[in-house]
């Protein structure tokens, strides 16, 4: 028999999975989501699940604490069979977790056990990982510990930001999302234990990460760089003798060999400037900087930043003092 489900979602990531079981014959009972957050000004920031229920005629619910007894009558009404939660930002009570008969599912970003926490995705790059995937897994009251159920793995692009690989995970963890629903409704399913000796950690992210240290290895800098896109960007301060520090991004960079001038100087230094690339030096050698974005300005090429600016060899790259 067809499923009523419960979606508890609020990013991108769960559109795909939300789309795809609102077209399947398991039917959508509801969308929990976050609350509308407001900018300055009175603008709704966009939520686009809550766009998509709405357009379905699907109910919303935006409780500020989905832990409440409040909010729990509200989810004991839609007499969902099961929840299936991805992206959504609170964490459920052992009181939430009970509600519906069949159980709660989360979609987690990473291959489990490496990773539990906020941000799998991110830490996955950040981390150098060659692979990835999405896990899907009964949730229990510890965070990210339940049983596998299901799980899927995909290599990680060497030139792909988090925020290419979230995209990329959402859509393809869409169909893979749709077979477990139909696996659990014909009792095809045996969960897999996490190893509790294979757990490694993913908590949220926090603004700082973004500063780049130069005196990393080039392949963990690229990794950091890579890691820090769309958030919380990863950003160095260029200073030049007689001017302010300046902040800028640096979206992409490459490996190069170090050149040797630049043998002896510090990690952060700018060891070659022809005019058209930057070389930098970092903790094992050096590396050739393709994008950056200064702030209050769109991402471009290195090349058409020097045009207009200023980084003789010698100036550093670090933080702001």
């Amino acid at each position: 028999m067809p499923f009523r489900i419960a979606m508890l979602g609020t990013g991108e990531f769960a559109l795909p999975t939300f789309q795809s079981l609102a077209d399947s014959h398991h039917t959508m009972v509801g969308l929990v989501t976050q609350p509308d957050r407001v900018a300055s000004g009175g603008r709704v920031h966009p939520n686009v699940m809550k766009e998509f229920a709405l357009h379905r005629k699907i109910p919303v619910l935006q409780p500020p604490n989905i832990n409440t007894a409040e909010s729990l009558a509200e989810l004991y009404a839609l007499q969902a069979d099961l929840f299936l939660v991805a992206a959504y930002g609170q964490i459920l009570s052992a009181e939430v977790i009970g509600v519906p008969p069949r159980g709660c599912y989360n979609l987690h970003g990473s291959l489990l056990p490496k990773y539990r926490g906020a941000a799998p995705i991110q830490y996955a790059v950040w981390k150098g990982e060659a692979t990835t995937g999405v896990s899907i897994f009964q949730i229990v009251p510890r965070l990210d510990a339940g049983p596998i159920l299901a799980e899927f793995t995909t290599p990680i692009g060497p030139k792909e930001t988090s925020g290419d690989l979230e995209n990329r995970l959402a859509s393809l963890v869409a169909p893979v999302t749709v077979q477990f629903i139909d696996d659990l409704e014909y009792g095809r399913l045996n969960g897999r234990p996490q190893n509790p000796a294979e757990v490694t950690r993913a908590p949220k992210l926090k603004k700082e990460f973004g500063m780049l240290d130069w005196s990393q290895s080039t392949a963990a800098l690229d990794c950091q760089i890579r890691a820090m896109q769309p958030w919380p960007t990863p950003h160095t301060y260029l200073h030049v003798t007689a001017k302010p520090p300046q902040r800028i991004l640096v979206l992409e960079i490459d490996p190069a060999p170090l050149p040797a001038t630049g043998m002896e100087t510090a990690a952060g230094t700018i060891v070659r400037n022809d005019g058209r690339s930057l070389l930098v030096r970092t903790g094992d050698g050096a590396c050739a900087i393709q994008r950056i974005q200064p702030i209050g300005k769109r991402a471009m090429a290195v090349s058409d930043w020097l045009r207009g600016n200023a980084a003789p060899v010698g100036s550093r790259l670090g933080t702001e003092t």
